[in-house]
């Protein structure tokens, strides 16, 4: 655990008592603080209170009397499309508001440090798609490299609950926006962007204010190296904001798509093959085609942006493509999960928008695609293009037949609504040469508790039809 600096002896407010909240009270309290807490559920309050943890209702006139900083959850809104009551009352208050993220950055350093050889560092990632993977893949390289890595933030542990930095430690953190746009202190020595489309935008007032919530990981103390993404418009700008100038190598440009060239330091593919280039010369190249863990061209981005934040850490190019390919991708993300009569089934239930989904469809040939649920904002329109492999869709979802409208005449589909349906359909007419591919292009919440779970179902559905077929 990382025990939470500079509120020794002061009173702190918690709201949200799920797992970052539970963890934040115990940090703060093995940090000296006096904490309060208060959940909207009543499991969350007996959860805290089971622990000790004095409830205060914040909502309440006069809560925060005395309180020095309230920590909030991610989930919870603290400005559009309306704050909690409670942050609102915060506010009113003059009490500053702040998460876990910046708990964490506030807490890490210690004196200890003076003892390191080698002082520890921060990676963190963020970014619309993409960002779990590269975390996760960062995390890889480094262990297979013998370099202590902890894996925390959005994926993995949660960040206050890791272990005190050793000698030439390194964190990985992946950050969503709703952890960035909050966090009081961002400053790690590494910030990756991978990309950026429209995701939870009625969190942050829209596209601009989304950008911005990503952009604040490497203005609010910049760090000593950025990896960009520049195959977005955003990217390329952000990538100019932090760079003095075309050869500034303290900014790292990636692509996944195009040759950069220039003065700088750059990572890109074209054609399946992953180049490094420094001061207008080629240093390394990795063949990325035949890496099972990482296909497609989203997981090319993935492997440049890891590739790119592991070289700043000192890592060679050999440890590197070593790490690649034993490296077996995360459950969700294009998860190759059976094989059998030359056909693939893949679960890629993380593709809960319309770009992450056109990213897989663009990963694999003749597919059978399973798709729908809970449309996101903006539409099908981002599909437009990218279902030139499609051979047929199972279109599940409470609103399947909607769905499947809108996918317009660009491919043929069929109605299923569950996926026991869809999974049984698509198996009985796959051919040899077909991906069995689940890519809903929509949230999970109007069938599943989570994205995970869907996955999950999937993966059931596909091995007990697979067994009952021999």
């Amino acid at each position: 655990m990382i025990p939470v600096r500079g509120f020794d002896g002061a009173v702190v407010a918690v709201l949200g008592l799920g797992r970052s909240g539970l963890t934040a009270a115990r940090a703060l309290a093995a940090g000296g603080a006096e904490v309060v807490g208060w959940d909207d559920g009543e499991s969350g309050r007996a959860k805290a209170e089971a622990e000790g943890i004095v409830l205060r209702d914040l909502t309440r006139a006069g809560a925060f009397e005395g309180v020095a900083c309230l920590v909030t959850s991610p989930g919870i809104a603290h400005l559009y499309p309306a704050p909690h009551p409670a942050i609102a009352a915060a506010l009113e208050a003059g009490v500053p508001v702040d998460n876990d993220i910046g708990l964490f950055f506030r807490s890490f350093a210690t004196e200890d440090w003076d003892r390191f050889d080698v002082a520890p560092k921060v990676i963190a990632v963020t970014g619309s798609n993409g960002k779990s993977t590269t975390s996760a893949l960062i995390d890889h390289i480094l262990s297979e490299a013998g370099r202590a890595s902890q894996l925390a933030g959005n994926i993995g542990r949660g960040v206050l609950d890791i272990e005190p930095a050793e000698d030439g430690g390194v964190v990985v953190l992946e950050l969503s926006s709703y952890q960035t746009d909050l966090a009081r202190a961002l400053t790690p020595d590494v910030a990756v962007f991978t990309n950026l489309s429209p995701d939870h935008l009625d969190r942050h007032g829209g596209y601009g204010g989304y950008f911005a919530a990503k952009r604040r990981l490497f203005a609010e103390g910049g760090p000593d190296r950025a990896v960009i993404g520049v195959d977005d418009p955003e990217g390329r700008y952000l990538a100019g904001q932090m760079s003095e100038g075309p050869g500034d190598d303290r900014v790292i440009r990636v692509s996944a798509g195009q040759k950069l060239s220039g003065a700088g330091w750059n990572v890109f593919v074209r054609k399946g093959f992953l180049s490094e280039w420094r001061k207008g010369r080629q240093v390394a190249s990795i063949d990325l085609r035949d890496v099972p863990g990482l296909p497609g061209a989203h997981n090319h981005q993935n492997a440049c942006a890891a590739y790119a934040a592991c070289r700043t850490l000192g890592l060679g190019p050999k440890d590197i493509e070593r790490a690649f390919r034993s490296f077996e991708g995360l459950p969700h993300r294009s998860q190759r999960i059976a094989e059998a009569g030359g056909v693939f089934y893949v679960n890629d239930s993380k593709a809960t928008n319309v770009d992450s989904a056109a990213k897989a469809l663009a990963a694999f040939d003749s597919i059978r695609w399973i798709c729908g649920g809970l449309e996101k904002e903006g539409g099908l329109d981002g599909l437009k293009g990218a279902l030139g492999k499609v051979v047929k869709a199972y279109v599940i979802g409470r609103e399947a037949e909607g769905f499947a409208m809108r996918l317009g005449p660009e491919v043929e589909a069929e109605v299923c609504t569950t996926m026991a349906q869809a999974v049984a359909r698509a198996v009985a007419e796959a051919q040899p040469g077909d991906t069995v591919l689940l890519a809903p292009a929509a949230a999970s919440f109007d069938q599943y508790d989570s994205f995970e779970k869907r996955g999950e179902d999937f993966a059931a559905k596909v091995r007990a039809a697979l067994g009952e077929g021999g």
